[in-house]
């Protein structure tokens, strides 16, 4: 008895008969010979190095005002930094401010502060940059970013660290994370010992006085292994630690460059009915790629704030999620529009490469990979669903990465750290250049 079955849509008939079988397929289209299109691989140049081999362009951070004036900072590295021109205070002027009023396509430069790692926010009626010099400090501009006050110190005789990353507003307070290094003797880069400190302030208060802040207790990488063992079946760390090849280190593992986020959603299974629990999403330096280190921090109704892991359903303390680009600073921003999360992050094409037969052009570790910046979209922030290239400098030399970004009405601003043939290497870029990512939710699939 011949028999027949047709799967719906078209794209398979399978005929059986006594006299044999017959497998007719519709194949689909061929697949596209050309790589997907790149987003907004044009951009604008922000600021240019004068010197390329000595000064070096570091930390974009970007804000939107609700006038729609866009906000740009940077900080300048290198050797070059000792030819800057210094304050009153003494301290070389390697911190930029810029203004833009047409979204981006010229650019204004309106100030010098000392200030790295620094990030531009709007609270209140006014601006806000903040950084550090060792301590954390705060400039202030009540005209729009115009002009800009000199520098307010939060703290005294400590050690921060954070690359520019997102603000969240809640509730008519402003939260962020610096993080403290808390045990500023160990040598090379001790990032098992940054605390990602949580700071809270009512958006209306003078941020440039200490007592306008909360500080959340700290909780290193190294205090959550103390507390909970090192994590088994993960691979981490990828490589011991110390020198694996010439020139390419790795130190131990850690957490850094840390965003905040909320979950809104009743159906999340972090979700806190209460409004006080906040997630923190994670750089996590592993060798390895595509994870990030998470925890919580939770306020309570005197206004502390306690971080510590996550508990996954089970019970179990969770460090770990996949992120991909979570090996490299990435950037969080949550759109109201779409109720979705937006990752910036850095690719990784070749991870598993033998340090030692790297290209000479490669920086540090095969996982330390910085010329395509991705975008993805995530209702959860587990669950990445890519969105597409944002910029790729085609270069392993030449970075495109460290980047923050903003929503501009329908497009998507990227302020990144960027290089071209004339940066010394990928880390070490020479420029920062905005890229926009035209009708970005128009990606959503």
């Amino acid at each position: 008895m011949a028999k027949s079955r047709v799967l719906r849509g078209g794209l398979l008939l399978l005929v059986l008969s006594g006299a044999g079988c017959m497998l007719n397929v519709k194949r689909a289209p061929e697949a596209p010979t050309q790589p997907l299109p790149v987003l907004a691989n044009d951009f604008v140049v922000v600021y240019e190095s004068p010197k390329p081999n000595r000064l070096f362009a570091y930390s974009p951070g970007l804000a939107r005002l609700t006038s729609g004036r866009l906000v740009a900072t940077m900080d300048q590295g290198g050797p070059g930094v000792a030819d800057l021109e210094r304050g009153s205070d003494g301290l070389p002027r390697i911190g930029k401010v810029f203004t833009s009023d047409d979204h981006g396509r010229s650019w204004q430069a309106r100030a010098e502060t000392p200030l790295e790692h620094a990030r531009p926010f709007a609270a209140g009626n006014s601006v806000y940059v903040l950084g550090h010099v060792g301590d954390l400090g705060i400039v202030r501009s009540n005209d729009q970013g115009e002009t800009w006050s000199a520098p307010s110190w939060l703290t005294s005789g400590q050690q921060w660290h954070q690359a520019p990353s997102n603000v969240w507003y809640s509730d008519g307070r402003i939260y962020l994370v610096m993080e403290r290094n808390t045990a500023p003797e160990l040598p090379d880069w001790p990032v098992a010992v940054f605390a990602p400190v949580v700071m809270v302030a009512d958006v209306d208060a003078d941020l440039t006085r200490r007592e306008s802040w909360r500080f959340s207790d700290e909780y290193s990488y190294r205090d959550a292994l103390t507390q909970h063992g090192c994590p088994r079946l993960l691979g981490v760390p990828f490589f011991k630690t110390g020198m694996t090849a010439p020139r390419r280190p790795m130190a131990p593992p850690g957490w850094l460059e840390t965003n905040l986020v909320q979950f809104s959603d009743p159906n999340h299974v972090w979700y806190d009915p209460a409004q006080r629990t906040f997630h923190l999403w994670m750089r996590a330096h592993t060798g390895s790629t595509n994870l990030a280190c998470i925890a919580k921090a939770v306020e309570a109704e005197d206004g502390s704030l306690t971080v510590s892991l996550e508990e996954a359903p089970s019970g179990e303390p969770i460090l770990y999620v996949p992120c991909p680009g979570g090996q490299i600073k990435f950037h969080i921003v949550y759109d109201e529009r779409t109720r979705l999360f937006w990752l910036l992050s850095s690719q990784a094409t070749d991870s598993l490469t033998r340090p030692e037969r790297l290209p000479d052009d490669r920086f540090n570790l095969p996982n330390n990979e910085r010329h395509r910046l991705v975008l993805y979209f995530s209702r959860n922030c587990m669950d990445w669903v890519f969105a597409g290239r944002v910029a790729d400098s085609g270069h392993y030399g030449q970075g495109r990465h460290y980047a923050s970004m903003v929503i501009d009405g329908e497009d998507l601003h990227v302020l990144s750290r960027s290089g071209d043939a004339r940066a010394k290497s990928a880390h070490d870029g020479n420029l920062i250049t905005l890229h926009t990512v035209r009708d970005f939710r128009r990606l959503v699939y």
